[in-house]
Parts: C-alpha cells; structure tokens; sequence
C-alpha cells in the first residue's frame, strides 16, 4: 500500500475571470500562480498555499445539473452567521440555489451557491471538517 495527499482539484470553467472573481469574492481565495495568458489560474486559501491548490482552467462548458444532483464543492465558514451572510450575497447577484438550512449531523448548517459556470458551492458551518463540529456532534445521530 502506498500513501497519499489530495492536493488540488481542477475545473474547467466557461469564464476565467467571471470564475476567479467568484471565488476571490465568495471564498476569500488568491491567485498564487497564473500561466496562459491568465487561461489557467491556481487558488488557494490564505495560508493553505501549500497544502491544497484550486486550478481553473479556461475552456468549459456550462454545468446542467439535472433535480436531486448534488455534486457540488464545499466550503466550511466559522458561523451560521457567515452562511446567512453568504446566502444573502448570493440571492442578491441571482446565484443562490438552496437557502440556509440545517440538517443533522453531518451535514450541519448550510447554503449552496452556483458559480459562473454552474458549478454548485456548498458553505457549511457545523461539519466534522470545519468549524462548529463539536457543537452539532452532540446532535443525535440517524441512521
């Protein structure tokens, strides 16, 4: 058996700029490295520079997601108050696609957002991998 680390996730996207400008705006990433004319760009969030890289990459085709698919890609934030900040944001540019909500553990407190290219973004505060955990693991648990 070997080890490894998940270090980067890389989407096409059908709007460089629109895309980069998104997640510098709603995800609080930078660009720590572009090539091509600025066609591919590699993000990051403060001080994870070097543990986990978001590579955009011009050339895609809108995302259609069909009801009842939830592919997405999630954010954890330090508070409901942060979701409900976020979810107002996104309602008022016309990207919110599910409201702030809260659902047992271990999904928390949470909204969804749709990028540039249709992608769908999930902010969550209360997962085992961010902030808030503690508090929604003391939640009975389904099965």
């Amino acid at each position: 058996m070997f080890s490894s680390t998940l270090t980067h996730i890389a989407l096409h996207v059908t709007q460089i700029g629109a895309s980069v400008d998104f997640y510098r705006r709603y995800c609080n990433m930078h660009i720590i490295h572009q090539r091509n004319e600025g066609e591919i760009v590699w993000l990051a969030e403060p001080g994870r520079e070097k543990e986990f890289i978001f590579v955009l990459m011009a050339g895609g085709k809108k995302q259609q997601h069909p009801e009842q698919d939830y592919s997405h890609l999630g954010f954890a934030v330090q508070s409901k108050a942060d979701v409900d900040r976020i979810a107002q944001q996104a309602e008022s540019d016309g990207l919110l696609i599910w409201p702030p909500r809260e659902d047992p553990f271990p999904v928390g407190y949470f909204c969804g957002v749709k990028d540039p290219s249709g992608n769908y973004i999930e902010f969550s505060y209360g997962q085992p991998l961010g902030p808030g955990a503690e508090e929604f693991q003391a939640l009975p648990k389904h099965a």
